[in-house]
């Protein structure tokens, strides 16, 4: 039995949606070789889409002073775990593999970063993420202590924290939509892409 993507109206083509949204779902399907669930979740909302997606994207592509794209993907799966946001831990968790060239950090992470085999700087980076995402967020003086002894700049510093509370709003809504992951990312990272 197939568990449906989303308690929501999904399209019934992707030939349906409006031809931005249908080019974004195509490129990404060109690229993976399959069309992520949490496309089609969001696509019976086009304006949601688009401003999920570019938000997204000012978010996870654009060039950070020091952070890198496997960092990034870290505090999602970070934050995403203690959020029990199965999709994301596992899509993400795909991302972090192939970013990182790590079969196993994805996994230390989502279960407890604390022990994970990771640097101090990776963990006041997740620490400070799950501040940001599942606290209050503030910064005191500890915090900006912290952060800067660990060698982040305060640009570093609001995408970590951007990223922590842009993915709280990912999870929810992947949550609230009952939306699972697709069964190819489970091997992502994991075993080489077949050609």
């Amino acid at each position: 039995m197939t568990r449906p993507i989303s308690r929501f109206p999904i399209p019934e083509s992707i030939q349906d949606l409006p031809e931005d949204i249908r080019g974004a779902i195509l490129a990404v399907q060109e690229k993976a070789g399959f069309v992520p669930n949490v496309f089609l979740m969001l696509a019976h909302r086009p304006d949601e889409f688009r401003a999920f997606f570019a938000y997204h994207d000012a978010l996870m592509e654009r060039e950070s002073d020091t952070l890198t794209q496997a960092e990034k993907e870290m505090i999602v799966v970070a934050l995403s775990a203690r959020n029990r946001c199965l999709y994301c831990v596992v899509a993400h968790g795909a991302l972090l593999r192939i970013y990182s060239k790590d079969p196993l950090l994805a996994d230390q992470v989502a279960i407890n970063h604390r022990v994970a085999e990771i640097s101090e700087r990776h963990r006041v980076m997740l620490d400070f993420a799950l501040h940001s995402g599942l606290g209050v967020g503030e910064i005191d003086d500890d915090w900006a202590a912290r952060i800067e002894a660990a060698g982040f700049t305060r640009d570093d510093t609001w995408d970590i924290g951007a990223i922590a509370a842009f993915f709280g709003l990912s999870n929810r809504l992947v949550t609230l939509a009952g939306t699972p992951p697709n069964p190819e990312f489970y091997l992502m990272g994991r075993v080489p892409r077949e050609k």
